[in-house]
């Protein structure tokens, strides 16, 4: 199943299912079902699996049909239908961006030349990225029933930095650039007995600040507190083995970064999904019920290092895999609102 969130004026949310060039809108014959989530919930009550739920909700009188094309076109904030994130929560403070990093080779020699600089690298000295990948060659796809090592983990933001299709994504004023980084998204909901569903796969733009990070391996955290973009749908059925993505980005017309293929998947990564998820979730905090993860699995090559511009508003960012999913596109936007002065805090 292919699945999209969209709303349209008027009427407000919908939640549909991409079938070639149409989009089965779910909401107009049950118009309780707004979210993937709600319909996650219906299927978790009748006791059957989210894909069965979908198949009955799409047989039922009372569906109506929406172009898909013209939704994908559609920029947010118009007197047209437009997409939003595939996978959200009705409270944005119950959804958790998180990740895991250096999963695939491209990562680790994209990430070890951008730390190799802060120390002599030689044969006897390894950058901490290049150890962490190493662990994850050792022992990052453990047989079953075992645990592996731990994968690089880190955390994004909550749901209020969640962005989708055709939405811009922020550079901040105290930002020193922006970043892509072109992901499939692990997509969950804990049930009610903290048990982790995996909805499916989306493609993500991670979208961090590199050079910031550049300056030094411990500001790698706060480089990750941006915005991201996930869309433009949830595709439930996917194999996580083998996939090929590819990202451009255009200004004025004119592309100015071209990725070439990125393989992704379990073939092209030191650990496995389940590893991934293992560690991610085993926290009991990332298991309380009724919550949403979005979790990025990595990428194989960053532009950072390789280029000589920075973003600026109004650069278009593609991220596609033809195999998989509708491509997602984002904007640039310098934001002009972040604070130019420290924030002052004030006595309660």
């Amino acid at each position: 199943m292919r699945v999209v969130q969209f709303y349209i004026p008027d009427q407000g949310r919908r939640v549909g299912i991409v079938q070639k060039e149409t989009v089965v809108d779910l909401t107009a014959a049950h118009s309780e079902l707004t979210r993937i989530y709600d319909v996650f919930q219906a299927a978790q009550k009748n006791q059957i699996s989210l894909d069965q739920q979908l198949t009955e909700l799409s047989t039922t009188s009372g569906t109506t049909q929406i172009s898909y094309e013209d939704l994908l076109q559609t920029a947010p904030g118009g007197s047209q239908p437009w997409l939003l994130p595939p996978v959200d929560h009705p409270d944005p403070h119950c959804l958790f961006v998180t990740g895991t990093g250096l999963t695939h080779t491209g990562s680790m020699q994209s990430r070890d030349q951008m730390h190799s600089q802060e120390t002599e690298h030689t044969e006897t000295h390894q950058t901490d990225s290049a150890k962490m990948f190493a662990m994850g060659v050792a022992g990052g796809k453990p047989t079953p029933g075992e645990r592996g090592v731990s994968p690089e983990w880190f955390y994004k933001g909550n749901g209020t930095i969640l962005r989708g299709h055709r939405e811009p994504l922020d550079v901040p004023d105290f930002a020193l650039d922006g970043g892509e980084e072109p992901e499939l998204v692990g997509c969950y909901v804990i049930d009610d007995q903290g048990t982790p569903r995996r909805l499916g796969f989306v493609l993500g733009n991670e979208w961090s600040d590199h050079e910031t990070e550049n300056i030094n391996y411990l500001y790698l955290a706060p480089s990750k507190l941006r915005t991201c973009s996930i869309g433009p749908e949830l595709n439930t059925d996917f194999d996580f083995s083998d996939l090929t993505i590819r990202c451009s980005v255009q200004r004025e017309g004119q592309t100015i970064y071209e990725s070439g293929d990125l393989k992704t998947g379990e073939q092209f990564m030191c650990h496995s999904l389940g590893n991934c998820e293992d560690h991610h979730f085993k926290y009991p905090q990332h298991r309380q019920s009724g919550d949403v993860h979005l979790h990025f699995l990595g990428t194989s090559k960053l532009s950072h290092g390789t280029r000589d511009w920075k973003y600026q508003t109004g650069d278009e960012i593609k991220i596609e895999a033809p195999d998989f999913s509708s491509p997602l596109f984002n904007t640039v936007m310098k934001n002009e609102n972040s604070p130019q002065k420290p924030i002052k805090v004030r006595p309660a």
